[in-house]
């Protein structure tokens, strides 16, 4: 797994406060939320009193702080950090890798594919092999990026229907991430993929662009979320995407998996790919 690197150490107090200030939280509301004072958390933020590795883990759980930060806030106080790396091809993580290659192959037809934090592909099943055919080889060369593969303009962002769309919440998305990890690499990626020229797409393409049609003569479909709209042999293939992470991790590496699912967007798509017996 590659590992997100973040910003040179600081003090624990500015970084406590940095992450406060983030979430928009006042001193006397952290403080409520972690049975402390407003005075106290004041004396931390402005390096006057040590906070106990207790405390700290106590703000970074109350501050919704990633696990790969607690671990530089411990750091910064002078403790040893908590939370392990495991590489992701560890023997100790032989269960949780073979239970989600499991998973995602157990969602075929339909497309789902493992990314770490940066995006990249660490695993992804036959539904997404069916997405990326025809691409050039110079994106299909490990490691795969998802981010890449997405939005450059000889991936898939040309077979995008409501790429301006797609795109925009790609991009919020990875903001989001970066103001969340801190991270230069994940900066670097996203000002990569932000700089590619957009492809134009056809006719009328957009959110609302022969929406649900998966052939002619279906009816639209109004959906409850944005879609992904993207082109296949002739037809538009209709996705909603939900990304799941794993509950209270332990570990840095876990904590920084998602699992992407495409769910069918309509009755369309999901008789065209059971029909391929993908």
């Amino acid at each position: 797994m590659t590992a997100v690197a973040s910003e040179p150490a600081q003090a624990v107090g500015p970084l406590l406060r940095a992450w406060r200030e983030r979430r928009r939280v006042s001193q006397l509301e952290l403080a409520l939320r972690a049975d402390s004072s407003a005075r106290h958390i004041s004396f931390i933020e402005t390096g006057r009193s040590r906070p106990s590795e207790e405390m700290v883990l106590r703000l970074a759980e109350h501050l919704d702080v990633p696990v790969r930060e607690r671990n530089s806030l411990l750091l910064a106080a002078g403790y040893a950090p908590r939370y392990r790396e495991t590489p992701l091809d560890d023997p100790a993580l032989d269960a949780l890798r073979t239970g989600m290659e499991r998973l995602i192959r157990g969602y075929e037809p339909y497309p789902a594919l493992v990314v770490d934090a940066m995006y990249n592909v660490l695993a992804a099943n036959r539904g997404i092999t069916l997405l990326l055919d025809g691409l050039p080889e110079s994106l299909l060369t490990p490691p795969l990026n998802a981010m890449r593969l997405t939005l450059h303009p000889e991936g898939l962002a040309p077979r995008i229907r409501n790429l301006p769309e797609w795109r925009g919440h790609l991009l919020a998305q990875m903001e989001r991430d970066i103001a969340l990890h801190r991270s230069a690499p994940l900066r670097a990626l996203y000002e990569e993929v932000a700089a590619y020229p957009a492809p134009k797409t056809g006719p009328g393409a957009g959110a609302g662009a022969e929406a649900g049609s998966g052939g002619e003569g279906d009816e639209p479909v109004p959906y409850f979320a944005l879609p992904l709209l993207i082109e296949h042999e002739g037809r538009t293939l209709s996705f909603i995407s939900s990304i799941s992470t794993f509950n209270t991790p332990m570990d840095v590496t876990v904590a920084e998996l998602a699992i992407e699912t495409l769910l069918p967007a309509d009755p369309a798509t999901v008789k065209y790919l059971q029909s391929l017996g993908t």
